[in-house]
């Protein structure tokens, strides 16, 4: 297929590009602390789509976007814990994250969107302080 073949693709294509870049850049450009951020901006994102998609039945899209979001809580946050500088509050945390992934496997299994949200609260509390260090420690400078 030639590029003006179908405009409608080509622009899908401009579209998804462009956002991949952008997703690049603003990861290259990002501080610790806002990389930070950003996993739990992405993992609370990939909550609410999974919650819709239970709501929706789409049990495939469902899927997907849990597995995203336990991989940004092991593969990001978990991940980005230092337990040597970060003592006993690392050490919480990463008991957090792991309770945090066994809500995730319980809501898909019994499709239970009580369970995502309290993820979701979880998560929203914690990317709040985290956000109030960021800004203390900015005021700070």
């Amino acid at each position: 297929m030639s590029w003006n073949a179908n405009p409608f693709q080509n622009t899908q294509r401009a579209a998804l590009a462009y956002a991949q870049v952008g997703v690049e850049t603003g990861v290259a450009s990002a501080d610790p602390h806002r990389l930070v951020l950003m996993l739990y901006d992405g993992a609370l994102k990939c909550l609410a789509e999974a919650r819709g998609q239970m709501a929706r039945r789409d049990i495939a899209a469902k899927g997907a976007s849990l597995s995203r979001a336990l991989r940004i809580i092991d593969e990001g946050l978990t991940a980005s814990l230092d337990e040597t500088a970060g003592g006993e509050l690392a050490g919480q945390l990463k008991e957090l994250y792991v309770y945090m992934g066994r809500r995730i496997m319980l809501a898909n299994l019994r499709n239970d969107p009580a369970l995502l949200d309290e993820v979701a609260r979880l998560l929203g509390e914690l990317r709040q302080a985290w956000e109030a260090i960021g800004a203390r420690a900015a005021a700070k400078e």
